[in-house]
């Protein structure tokens, strides 16, 4: 564990597997368990998650000219989906008549709804016209099948890289910037909790230390004091 950690300098996430690799081995295989009763795990990182400007995201929505990966990414940021939803969506889970999406099966096995804004529906019903998609929402190659998670991912890198970003981001970071910007557009946490799918709200509060809803308010000393010098 301390070449692990000293050496080979892995994540929080493998050091923590490590542990629960080394604890199963001893406690249910060689049934020695007080040899490693007391083996440490790794404090609990506290990130902050990464999220795009509004701006941002308009410039990986322009850099997309396929009709059909545009529909994905602009679903994935308008409804705050994870990539495991997005790929799985079928033709009837899109509800139009009441600006809704049907995520079944998500994270925690649990159904849940999310929104369905006006300009991604738009977008969907273009892609809807040039594909006549029939079962999966997104079919891969094989029309029997969904489209990939790394298939996403990679429409989205290829996007970012015909940007000016220089975050580092991931297709995960849209669903942070739905709900961040969600925040700051005066929609309550609990609404937001709901749409994202989360089972606790401590989850979703998160949100409320990267959202400039309140933090935009706070005025910089130096700012007072350009201004007193101007003034003067």
């Amino acid at each position: 564990m301390l070449h692990l950690i000293d050496k080979k300098r892995v994540s929080r996430a493998y050091h923590d597997q490590a542990v629960s690799a080394i604890k199963f081995l001893y406690d249910n295989v060689l049934r020695m368990p007080k040899n490693v009763g007391n083996l440490p795990r790794p404090k609990k990182e506290h990130k902050l998650p990464t999220v795009l400007s509004q701006e941002e995201i308009g410039q990986i929505l322009r850099a997309i000219t396929n009709q059909k990966h545009r529909a994905i990414i602009m679903l994935v940021y308008s409804a705050g989906l994870r990539v495991s939803e997005i790929v799985k969506l079928r033709v009837e889970d899109i509800d139009s008549n009441r600006n809704l999406i049907h995520i079944k099966g998500a994270k925690g096995k649990k159904d849940r709804y999310s929104i369905l804004y006006a300009v991604a529906l738009g977008e969907l019903k273009k892609y809807w016209t040039q594909y006549k998609p029939n079962g999966w929402l997104f079919p891969g190659a094989k029309m029997d099948r969904h489209i990939s998670t790394r298939t996403v991912e990679a429409i989205f890198e290829t996007a970012v890289q015909e940007t000016s970003i220089k975050k580092k981001i991931s297709v995960h970071t849209l669903r942070h910037s739905f709900a961040t910007h969600l925040l700051e557009g005066g929609t309550d946490l609990r609404y937001i909790q709901e749409l994202l799918g989360h089972k606790s709200s401590k989850t979703t509060e998160i949100y409320t230390h990267v959202s400039n809803k309140d933090l935009g308010r706070i005025k910089s000393p130096l700012d007072n004091l350009v201004l007193k010098r101007t003034k003067l």
